[in-house]
């Protein structure tokens, strides 16, 4: 019964009682009466009905069907290599030929690519070599392959919409969220190319989905469900990581909500015995930490299994694993490493040789640091004559420290001297005569690492820091040297110093090569090299003469192949490696803190016919929006916090739990995926920041629905009761909103389609019929696009 109609009853009682005529209420009490009665209190929780639920599920079929529409449009268009199709086409390719191949990402992306090309009969014989090139004429399936990632794109938005719906946002909230990143233009272009990113974005979104579904769980641990959704998360975690190594972004983002889950179990509230607890601790541990690594293995584990060629990837690995390559160099093209005889030395990670020339460094670089003005040694991508050395002994009269040589009897057979594990050499540019030296002066890119030079010694002055130390990476010392087989490294006797290859391009001056220098960090993966040409009187064509079949299979015995657990522990250290190594500077990279303002663009794909461009752009509607949202939430959480110290409380103890656990966990996944690239040194675009910006966008959305659908204290008891029973206390619970609230998100997302179709043209790259149209869409100055 209503309050209005209690009260006109009891008022009707009294008057019967004192012989009274009943009250009457006047015709405005009656309407006042009845509104009360039909409208329940703006705080009192009312279960979603069902028109309600049938309302999520017709706007879960609606995201889902315009989300596949807007990934899927225009798929075969351009029919050509686009940005990076190059890498992780030629990777697909590579695995339907079982061809060995390097990639810093882990392989589970790929893995689905090449499955999806399998599945279409696709035998990888196209390998992506150029941007640009032609699908239809190299008979390449390209549409089945693009349409994964579109798939894998166009399942984020209904997760996100699942994912609000749970959080307990109203119909609206849910559905516009959703509809913010149907939207996106960022994400659509991600997602139509042969890429990795959508793939990554939807594993992790669905294990902040499973993560949501498990805490709705934690009134009744240890049931069926409670271990399905805790075991969801974890696979979707594994997956993550398996696509790309940030993943280990999402694995901290969840990790951060198991301490406060786990926090909060230990509370003595909550009565707990320590038994119980530990069951608890076991149970995430099980699921979120031992599930996930074991499926992460199992990547690595098909990976190794599918590739068993030999392969371009060959040369990033150490011998060990090569040998167990079919149709490795290492059986069929090596060689012992004879003294005085004329090699090119290759760097394992960077290919590229060691090189000099008769130009000299500058006397001054950019920042005033001053040279020795020696000959350049460089790092050159190219067979060249200027790439020779000739490799010699220590001479034990100038370097009496120097252990006597005393030969073997193959040696003396032979009359030959081989190169064995830690000899001492010297290295004499076969062109310039000159020997490989290293000083106490600052190298030009790396301050920190010593100038590398050579020099012409006239006497015994600098004899010594001529001097190398060979030491390989495995085998004993005084092993014989072979070609392609052993990696070393050169570490100068009086420096204590080993030969780097730096990424880093050396200025015109330097002619485009890379940074040679002295690095003192002897263990660095960058340091190691291997003798890639031999010439010498005794070997022809890569193989050596006169040595008997016996000796030569003794020398060449197979090493014990590695177990699975010895190739995964080097492919990840390489992978974590030259991952940080990616510091060559590109024309479309961006820093951290111009992300969410998208400040930059990545062009894609051009062509000046038509003006046609695909050029990653965020709809700058939505992400403006996002990041006003996001910064809203924080200033909002601060001042609550300030006026709750001050005795002031305006949320509510009920309000501010949804607040803390729904936006806040929205929050610190945001943060968490966004931060983090700040303390990177290696390359950075946009795309880096396509996980947060779904975070931003959902963290907006509870932000803009607690603005307009604010739920104040003090609360009903139903309300409380029904709170109670779920996990996050959600708004949508109490409220779906009325006429002003659906207005408000119905403009709001009419703004984001118009700013979508807008940029439509560059996310498609349908082009232009004017300059003037094209230019039109250039809003800031930094937007590099084509011919604009």
């Amino acid at each position: 019964m209503s309050g209005g109609s209690s009260e006109g009853a009891v008022r009707n009682r009294k008057a019967k009682k004192d012989g009274l005529e009943p009250h009457k209420p006047t015709a405005a009490q009656e309407v006042l009466a009845a509104a009360k009665s039909t409208l329940k209190p703006l705080h009192e929780a009312i279960p979603p009905s069902t028109t309600i639920r049938s309302g999520y599920r017709a706007a879960f079929f609606v995201i889902t069907a315009l989300s596949f529409f807007t990934r899927g449009w225009g798929i075969h268009d351009p029919g050509q290599v686009v940005f990076d199709e190059v890498h992780f086409g030629k990777f697909a390719s590579y695995y339907l030929r079982r061809e060995y191949y390097f990639d810093v990402h882990p392989p589970l992306g790929k893995l689905l690519l090449a499955a999806a090309g399998w599945f279409v009969g696709y035998d990888g014989h196209f390998l992506f070599d150029n941007i640009a090139d032609d699908y239809k004429e190299n008979n390449v399936p390209y549409i089945a392959l693009r349409m994964l990632p579109a798939s894998c794109g166009a399942l984020i938005p209904p997760i996100v919409f699942l994912t609000l719906k749970e959080m307990g946002l109203s119909l609206a909230g849910a559905t516009f969220g959703a509809m913010l990143l149907v939207l996106d233009n960022a994400l659509i272009t991600q997602s139509r190319l042969i890429l990795l990113d959508s793939m990554l974005t939807l594993f992790a979104i669905i294990s902040i989905y499973a993560w949501v579904k498990f805490q709705q769980q934690r009134r009744t641990p240890f049931t069926r469900k409670w271990y399905t959704w805790l075991s969801v998360t974890g696979i979707a975690l594994a997956c993550t990581a398996g696509v790309k190594m940030v993943g280990l972004l999402t694995i901290a983002t969840v990790g951060v909500a198991v301490l406060f889950d786990l926090w909060d179990l230990l509370d003595y509230r909550r009565k707990l015995t320590m038994r119980e607890f530990t069951r608890h601790f076991a149970a995430r541990a099980l699921c979120l930490i031992f599930l996930p690594l074991g499926i992460y293995l199992s990547f690595f584990y098909v990976h190794f299994a599918i590739l068993t060629k030999s392969g371009p990837g060959d040369a990033f690995m150490s011998p060990a694993f090569q040998d167990g390559l079919k149709g490795s160099d290492l059986a069929t093209n090596t060689s012992s490493i004879p003294f005085y005889a004329n090699i090119t030395l290759k760097h394992r990670d960077t290919s590229a040789y060691l090189h000099s020339h008769i130009n000299t460094y500058p006397l001054r670089y950019e920042d005033q640091r001053v040279s020795t003005q020696g000959q350049q040694v460089t790092g050159y991508p190219h067979r060249d004559i200027n790439n020779h050395w000739v490799i010699e002994p220590a001479n034990p009269e100038l370097y009496p420290a120097l252990e006597e040589y005393v030969p073997t009897e193959e040696e003396e057979k032979r009359d030959v001297r081989y190169v064995r594990n830690h000899d001492l050499v010297r290295l004499q540019h076969a062109r310039t005569s000159s020997y490989l030296i290293t000083h106490d002066v600052a190298s030009p890119l790396t301050p920190t690492h010593m100038e590398m030079t050579t020099i012409i010694l006239n006497g015994t002055a600098r004899y010594n820091e001529t001097l190398w130390r060979v030491e390989t990476l495995d085998g004993e010392p005084g092993d014989k040297l072979r070609s392609k087989r052993s990696h070393m490294r050169f570490v100068n006797v009086v420096h204590k110093v080993a030969v780097h290859c730096h990424k880093g391009i050396l200025p015109d001056w330097g002619f485009g090569q890379q940074e040679i220098n002295g690095n003192k960090n002897l263990p660095e993966g960058f340091n190691v090299w291997y003798a890639d040409e031999i010439l010498h009187e005794r070997i022809v064509n890569g193989t050596e003469i006169e040595v008997d079949e016996t000796s030569a299979e003794r020398e060449l015995a197979p090493r014990k192949g590695l177990s699975f657990l010895q190739k995964f522990a080097e492919l990840q250290g390489l992978m974590v490696a030259h991952n940080a190594g990616l510091t060559k500077p590109h024309p479309y990279s961006s820093t951290p803190i111009t992300w969410p303002f998208v400040l930059r663009g990545i062009s894609f794909w051009e062509r000046k016919e038509g003006l046609r461009q695909i050029y990653l752009l965020g709809n700058p509607i939505i992400w403006w929006t996002s990041i006003t949202g996001t910064v809203m939430y924080a200033a909002m959480w601060l001042i609550d916090r300030l006026l709750l110290r001050r005795g002031l409380d305006d949320f509510g103890p009920h309000v501010r739990n949804w607040w803390d656990k729904a936006p806040g966990f929205l929050f610190i996944c945001w943060a968490l995926h966004w931060i983090p690239y700040f303390t990177q040194g290696r390359m950075l675009f946009l795309h880096h920041y396509q996980s947060s910006f779904i975070f931003s966008v959902m963290l907006t959305t509870c932000v803009i629905e607690f603005v307009c659908l604010r739920v104040s204290e003090p609360m009903s008891v139903a309300a409380d009761r029904h709170q109670r029973r779920i996990s996050l206390p959600g708004i949508a619970a109490v409220r779906q909103g009325g006429i002003v609230y659906w207005s408000i998100i119905a403009l709001l997302l009419a703004t984001a389609a118009w700013s979508f179709a807008y940029f439509a043209p560059l996310t498609y790259g349908t082009g232009f019929t004017t300059i003037e149209k094209l230019r039109s869409r250039k809003w800031l100055n930094s937007w590099d696009l084509q011919h604009a």
